[in-house]
């Protein structure tokens, strides 16, 4: 495709900052929500089998978190790459990253498969001695990973869409796999219609068979919908330069946030022989504060490509403004999230179907995690600006501090010292750290690289 048959100038270096942040965004905060809500539904229909079922799925979810940074990191690198060659007129770069995107997908997925199959049972072995609770885990995890390749084909082509400026294509994308899946849940989990129930299998089922579905209605969108790329299967060979270029801003993503999955797992295996009680709370904190989070990053998904592509064409004042306009809309949603978690804990905790004793912990856990989420919002607000200026390692650094210098650490001592009930004052005090060195970091590198930029 030669550069005579693609538009003059994509939106993303012409449209005003404000209304082209709210249309890149607010389609990806929206099909967020909706991903998040369908995590809590999971987890609603799963808590009302048995505790174990909830805890079967709160010990395979560091998995799943792992899945979606390598499918996630992937694709950022993708997009960020493919939107700075656009915003320089490199077509013919551009359409490679793409047809790469797809590649390291694929790739992707065979580890995954592969870990689904023979690893499974090796990662429940610390639930060996609860043995109903272990093999709904071992069952749950081999279905959602065997049949990840829904997710990794889903994923990429949302990015694509992002990449090029289509963000309404990529919320209905999302919309299309939670909506299945929050239909398929009861049905499967249950056994109505007339179907046998399923429990968490039946959980599993739903969310891959979402996955699969929307991945068929993504690969058409591609082909029939995005016109600044072309996906050429024939194409999908390695190429070097560009595997290169997307996991210089890619890998620091997967590891960041693969290093949420492992602190975790770690976190999980240090206190199921301790409390039992803190895993289910972690698990169920997590599904809730996703729902917090999530229009953050989607957020951030749509801002990568707007400071991508306009760091590519050189223009200061649009990388400026939308930094900031974003901020001011990361801090307003993190606001939120604080006030809901402190004023109304036991309204959200309802759902999951505690015990009083279990509501009352786990109330007052989710007040002393929340009074850090304005900190969080920074950093994960710069985070994506790192990776849009092709520096993602900044974002890892900051990542390793604040999990495995400082959340850890900061979480073993207070369990040992002060008892399990402490463990919630790590998160505050690694959120503050990691916002003073995201602050840090970003006013290196603005000046390094943005304020360079002539008017």
């Amino acid at each position: 495709m030669n550069e005579q048959t693609k538009p003059a100038e994509n939106k993303l270096g012409v449209m005003p900052i404000k209304k082209l942040v709210v249309t890149m965004a607010l389609p990806l905060i929206i099909s967020n929500l909706v991903q998040a809500l369908y995590n809590i539904v999971d987890s609603i229909f799963v808590a009302q089998i048995n505790e174990n079922a909830t805890k079967a799925i709160s010990l395979a979810f560091p998995i799943q978190l792992l899945m979606l940074a390598v499918s996630i990191g992937t694709g950022v690198g993708m997009s960020s790459l493919m939107s700075r060659k656009l915003g320089e007129k490199d077509f013919k770069d551009a359409e490679i990253a793409a047809n790469q995107g797809f590649f390291l997908a694929m790739c992707s997925y065979a580890v995954f498969l592969i870990f689904g199959l023979f690893f499974s049972e090796i990662f429940f072995a610390s639930a060996a001695e609860n043995a109903e609770l272990a093999d709904m885990g071992i069952s749950y995890l081999r279905i959602v990973t065997c049949f990840s390749f829904g997710l990794f084909i889903q994923i990429n082509c949302e990015r694509i869409m992002q990449g090029t400026g289509n963000a309404l294509w990529s919320m209905i994308l999302q919309l299309v796999g939670a909506v299945i899946n929050i239909i398929l849940d009861p049905i499967l989990i249950f056994g109505w219609l007339g179907l046998p129930a399923m429990g968490v299998v039946g959980a599993a089922v739903a969310t891959v068979t979402g996955q699969i579905i929307a991945a068929a209605f993504a690969v058409v969108i591609i082909f029939r919908r995005v016109r600044e790329v072309r996906i050429n299967f024939r194409a999908m060979k390695p190429h070097g330069r560009m595997i290169l270029n997307i996991y210089k801003v890619g890998l620091p993503s997967i590891i960041m946030q693969s290093l949420n999955s492992f602190i975790l797992t770690i976190t999980n295996a240090i206190l199921l022989p301790v409390s039992e009680l803190n895993v289910w709370i972690l698990g169920v904190y997590f599904k809730i504060q996703s729902f917090v989070c999530m229009p953050v990053f989607g957020l951030n998904n749509g801002i990568i490509p707007v400071i991508a592509y306009n760091f590519g064409a050189r223009r200061r004042k649009r990388i400026t403004e939308t930094m900031r306009f974003s901020l001011v809309i990361a801090t307003s949603i993190m606001v939120l999230g604080t006030l809901l978690l402190c004023l109304c804990p036991h309204l959200l905790l309802s759902m999951f179907n505690p015990s009083p004793e279990t509501a009352e912990a786990a109330a007052r856990a989710f007040r002393i995690i929340a009074s850090s989420f304005v900190f969080s919002g920074v950093s994960i607000l710069f985070s994506a600006v790192f990776q849009a200026l092709g520096k993602g390692f900044m974002s890892l650094i900051i990542s390793v501090i604040r999990q495995a210098a400082v959340l850890l650490p900061v979480l073993i001592i207070l369990l040992y010292a002060a008892g399990a009930d402490s463990i919630w004052y790590a998160y505050p005090v690694a959120e503050i750290t990691a916002c003073i060195l995201s602050v840090i970091f970003m006013m290196y590198e603005y000046k390094k690289l943005v304020s360079v930029i002539p008017e």
